[in-house]
């Protein structure tokens, strides 16, 4: 089994989510992955398509669709949006969601990152408790050995009860493994057992309450464990999604009734609807490092002096505290001496045109709208916030450069977390808005 002639690039095709078969007998085999996994490089390498295979997080903003053809089958690939999840919270959620649940897919390959191989199975785990047919592509295996990490490719694949392939997606001879898993799941030869994923204990009891209530007739589609899952989680448009698919008959009475009931199990344990996801998601990873656990090895990391200085516990406050400080004093003492420059300089003009307003008789209400009120705040604008910006951002940008600021979002992760944010979030509050309410006052002063 194996590539052909046929897959190098003469059929591929890019029609968007409108799946196109060449013939009856092809199979529509959806790709999902995380951002930056390789996952559009190794679509490119199937099918021959050239896309732009950039490193931007979340590139993938639109479905491409590609064709293949092995030994057995015909495939019609479809590179769904890069996603970190499927709990739909980003429009590229929703569309790797609604695609796997609902796009009529003969199997589903789900490539993982083989450096950090734990975080990647977080969502092949969902697409698995989702879509049984599942192959997982553990990509990059060219770094990973780079890197000094091992991975049990056969251990992984009896832990995750699913077919595993390793590739590396530009070497087009690794490629065969993958293909070969395929055609097995597309066959019926292998025949998947999913890994089932363990949540807590209220959460298992909401998924019960609603599970017993989901007719039969549409586990075909989704599994009624992971369908209970996300009507629990679900906001209106997964809802407006079963009703196109199932019809306006699946939601009943009861079942509605049922998830309400789930509801108020998991309110009772103190999970609220925002706290669900997380929760949810913490489970997963927990499953995930379960079963990346002894399949995956590598060499103890170094973690050099200074991280730990700049992180620790002790220290770490203290020392950005300081840095910032550093930086603000910086930024407000050097803007001093341009910022007067600039202010004599824009204010001596303003004068000038001032005067040259009334020796043309203008009218005494232009002279306040076009000197007083547009040129001043301009003036004070350029005087009071060029100076500033010009030195803070390449201080702040040395920061970035020199590694510094990761490890303040990093300390600074933790507090922002229980406000419901996260470190990265803490960059904002150096983006201080300098001068804007004398501007603005000005402005106003000068219209009126």
């Amino acid at each position: 089994m194996g590539l052909t002639a046929s897959s190098t690039g003469i059929c591929a095709k890019d029609s968007g989510l409108v799946v196109k078969k060449h013939s009856e007998d092809d199979k529509i085999i959806a790709v999902a992955g995380n951002p930056n996994v390789g996952k559009s490089t190794l679509f490119n390498a199937l099918t021959g398509l050239h896309q732009h295979t950039g490193n931007w997080p979340g590139k993938t903003v639109s479905s491409a669709q590609g064709f293949c053809r092995t030994e057995n089958f015909g495939y019609v690939l479809v590179d769904i949006p890069g996603t970190y999840s499927l709990l739909a919270h980003s429009a590229e959620e929703e569309v790797a969601r609604n695609f796997i649940c609902f796009g009529g897919a003969d199997a589903v390959v789900v490539v993982c990152d083989a450096t950090c191989l734990e975080r990647s199975l977080n969502l092949a785990l969902q697409v698995m408790e989702i879509f049984p047919k599942t192959v997982v592509c553990v990509n990059l295996l060219d770094e990973a050995k780079r890197a000094g990490i091992k991975i049990d490719l056969e251990l992984l694949e009896k832990r995750l009860g699913v077919p595993v392939a390793g590739t590396s997606a530009h070497k087009k001879k690794t490629l065969f493994t993958l293909t070969e898993k395929l055609d097995g799941i597309c066959s019926g030869k292998i025949t998947p057992n999913p890994r089932r994923l363990s949540y807590s204990a209220p959460i298992e009891k909401a998924i019960s309450e609603v599970e017993c209530e989901i007719d039969q007739r549409y586990y075909a589609k989704v599994p009624a464990r992971r369908l209970a899952l996300m009507l629990i989680d679900s906001d209106n448009s997964f809802r407006n999604e079963l009703k196109n698919c199932f019809g306006e008959d699946f939601f009943t009475d009861k079942l509605n009734l049922a998830v309400e009931r789930a509801r108020t199990i998991l309110a009772a344990a103190g999970i609220t609807s925002d706290m669900l996801s997380d929760k949810i998601t913490s489970c997963i990873l927990k499953n995930a490092a379960e079963a990346a656990q002894g399949a995956v090895s590598q060499p103890p990391k170094k973690i050099p002096k200074i991280d730990k200085l700049l992180t620790s516990r002790a220290l770490g406050f203290p020392i950005m505290i300081l840095a910032l400080l550093v930086v603000f004093w910086i930024t407000i003492i050097g803007a001093n001496y341009p910022s007067e420059w600039l202010s004599a300089g824009l204010f001596a003009l303003g004068d000038r045109l001032s005067e040259l307003f009334v020796r043309l008789n203008a009218p005494e209400w232009l002279r306040g709208v076009v000197i007083d009120g547009a040129y001043r705040v301009l003036a004070w604008v350029v005087s009071v916030m060029l100076p500033p910006m010009a030195i803070f951002f390449p201080l702040f940008t040395l920061l970035e450069d020199l590694g510094y600021l990761p490890r303040a979002a990093l300390n600074l992760d933790y507090p922002f977390w229980k406000c419901h944010a996260c470190g990265k979030q803490a960059l904002s509050m150096c983006a201080c808005q300098k001068g804007t309410p004398p501007a603005a006052c000005s402005c106003g002063r000068g219209i009126y």
